[in-house]
């Protein structure tokens, strides 16, 4: 393989990954995952846990699903998707449990019902079930990273405007602040500011 061809390879794997954490950014811009987003954005640290679990769940689901595309007769094919990914989320759900039993508790049914999240489903037969391996494992990569920052973002402004405090921090203004922002009208109000902002910022 020539040096330019190689860079251009190397350049089309960086624009796979870089893909969904600006222009094909999952909250922001296709706005998929919605109930997570609103539900589990209280705070940063939820945010940022939802998140990962999800990126990781991506991630191998869509490692695996392009891995065995060609072995999926089409009939079955979403089922055997959403099989694929409920293992996977089955996992990271007993790890979390074991590992971070605080944080799991917090988020309660949320993290089960990641197999049936838009985000990990859309991204299985739009990407995965026509891609290779590596470049669904990036595409898995980017989306996640696109979906954990939008709601580290989001629950931190509620967690500032509405607690006072950003992980758990207190940052000494907590009696001032509108409790509506870690209540569901707040959980619109600034995704809806941050859309639009985000949208504003990627245009220029």
């Amino acid at each position: 393989m020539s040096p330019r061809l190689r860079k251009e390879v190397k350049m089309n794997k960086l624009k796979i990954a870089l893909s969904g954490i600006i222009k094909n950014n999952p909250t922001f811009v296709l706005v998929l995952g919605m109930c997570p987003t609103l539900g589990t954005t209280t705070s940063a640290e939820n945010g940022m846990g939802m998140g990962l679990a999800t990126t990781a769940v991506l991630i191998m689901s869509n490692l695996v699903i392009s891995l065995i595309k060609n072995l999926i007769p089409d009939k079955v094919r979403i089922p055997a998707f959403i099989v694929v990914i409920a293992s996977f989320v089955t996992v990271i759900q007993m790890l979390m449990q074991a590992f971070v039993p605080a944080l799991y508790a917090s988020l309660g049914v949320f993290i089960p019902l990641i197999v049936v999240n838009c985000i990990i489903l859309g991204r299985a037969e739009a990407f995965a079930s026509k891609n290779s391996p590596l470049d669904s494992m990036l595409d898995g990569v980017g989306i996640g990273l696109g979906f954990t920052l939008s709601l580290t973002v989001i629950g931190s402004v509620r967690e500032i405007l509405g607690s006072g405090a950003i992980f758990g921090i207190n940052l000494g203004f907590s009696d001032y602040t509108p409790l509506i922002f870690v209540l569901a009208p707040g959980a619109f109000l600034v995704l809806g500011y941050l859309m639009v902002l985000f949208n504003k910022l990627a245009k220029k």
